[in-house]
C-alpha cells in the first residue's frame, strides 16, 4: 500500500527537488569539522596527563587558541630549555601527533633578540594548524614571543610560515622576563646548529 501517490511526474519532480534543497541546507547548517582535526577535548584529554597540576590553566588557555584559531589538524608534545641575555636560545624534542600520519620525532631550535632576560625550562604543547604534510613541518616558524615566568607559569605564542601556524603553549619553572623576535627551526634530528 502506497503512502503518497504522484499521478503527475512534474509534481514529483517538485518534491524531490525541494527535499533534495532541504537536505543540502542542513548539511550546510552543520558545522564542519575536516578529517584529521582534533577537538578540544582531544586536546586537553592529551595535555592532561603531560602537563600534570597545570592542566586546568592549559583548559582555558587552550580554550582561547581553540577561540582565535580553530582546530588544529596536528599538536607537538614535548620539553625544551630556552635562555636569553638580549640574544637567547632555545632547543627542544618532542613528538608530533596527527590523525592521518602517525607520530613522529621532532626538534625544534632558534634564536632570538629583544629584550629577554633569563632562563627556563618548560614542558611544551604546540598545536599545528593547516599542516598539509608531516614533512611541511620541518620548516622555520617566526613571530614576536612575550614570556612572564617566575617560578612557573604558561603562557601562548603563534608562530608562522606561509599558510601553517604553530601555537606553542608552554608551563615551566624558571625565572625568565621579556619580549622577543625569533623564529623555531623544527627538523627530523636534534642538531646544536640553531640557525
Amino acid at each position: 500500500m502506497r503512502l503518497f501517490s504522484f499521478r503527475n511526474s512534474a509534481t514529483k519532480r517538485v518534491i524531490v527537488t525541494l527535499f533534495a534543497s532541504l537536505v543540502s541546507a542542513l548539511v550546510i547548517a552543520m558545522p564542519a569539522r575536516a578529517a584529521g582535526e582534533y577537538t578540544m577535548q582531544e586536546v586537553v584529554d592529551a595535555g592532561h596527563g603531560f602537563f600534570g597540576e597545570a592542566s586546568g590553566a592549559l583548559a582555558k588557555v587552550l580554550e582561547r587558541a581553540f577561540q582565535q584559531y580553530g582546530l588544529p589538524n596536528g599538536y607537538v608534545l614535548g620539553q625544551e630549555g630556552s635562555g636569553a641575555f638580549i640574544a637567547g636560545l632555545t632547543y627542544g624534542e618532542g613528538t608530533l601527533y596527527t590523525k592521518n600520519a602517525g607520530e613522529h620525532p621532532t626538534f625544534w631550535q632558534g634564536p632570538s633578540l629583544g629584550i629577554d632576560y633569563g632562563g627556563n625550562g618548560t614542558r611544551v604543547m604546540m598545536l599545528v594548524y593547516d599542516l598539509p604534510t608531516v614533512e611541511a613541518l620541518y620548516s622555520r616558524f617566526g613571530g614576536v614571543s612575550g614570556s612572564a615566568y617566575v617560578i612557573a607559569g604558561l603562557g601562548m605564542t603563534a608562530l608562522k610560515n606561509g599558510n601553517m601556524l604553530l601555537v606553542p603553549i608552554r608551563t615551566g619553572v624558571g625565572a625568565r622576563l621579556g619580549v622577543n623576535v625569533g623564529y623555531l627551526k623544527l627538523t627530523h634530528q636534534p642538531t646544536w646548529n640553531p640557525f
